[in-house]
């Protein structure tokens, strides 16, 4: 009996390949973009790596909060940057609730790519960066844990 080509693994094989390198293809270039390459090292360089979106804005002077809330949508979306959000009974007057961080999928594809050997780097710049009181009081704001 002729065997049935629709039933062979070796087509669906390198498809699941070739569908696999597409996804890693597209999420480094998502990662790769400038300006959402810049809010990960942002993200990398917060002192607990879950900036608030005021604080993103304040590093990003030349940047509106609606693009950099657009980028953080676009990570969000590809899996490389999550949303956290402090509990209700967590959350202070006049200070963020809603964070952003790597996801563990997200650092693990930066690592691979060797995106993550400056990360100390930025967090030592981060320290050195002249910052308002209000962005101070940001920066302190407690976290999701």
């Amino acid at each position: 009996m002729p065997s049935d080509p629709s039933n062979s693994d070796t087509p669906r094989t390198l498809s699941g390949i070739d569908s696999t390198v597409e996804t890693q293809r597209q999420r480094l270039n998502t990662v790769t973009q400038e300006t959402r390459f810049v809010l990960i090292q942002n993200i990398l360089s917060h002192p607990k790596q879950l900036p608030s979106l005021k604080e993103l804005s304040y590093v990003n002077p030349s940047k509106s909060q609606s693009t950099i809330r657009e980028h953080l949508e676009i990570l969000i979306e590809d899996g490389i940057v999550e949303e956290r959000v402090l509990p209700d009974d967590r959350r202070q007057r006049d200070l963020p609730w809603r964070f952003y961080g790597l996801t563990e999928e997200g650092r693990a594809l930066l690592s691979e790519a060797g995106l993550l050997r400056a990360e100390a780097t930025l967090q030592d710049m981060y320290t050195r960066l002249d910052t308002t009181p209000e962005i101070d009081k940001y920066a302190q704001a407690p976290r999701p844990g």
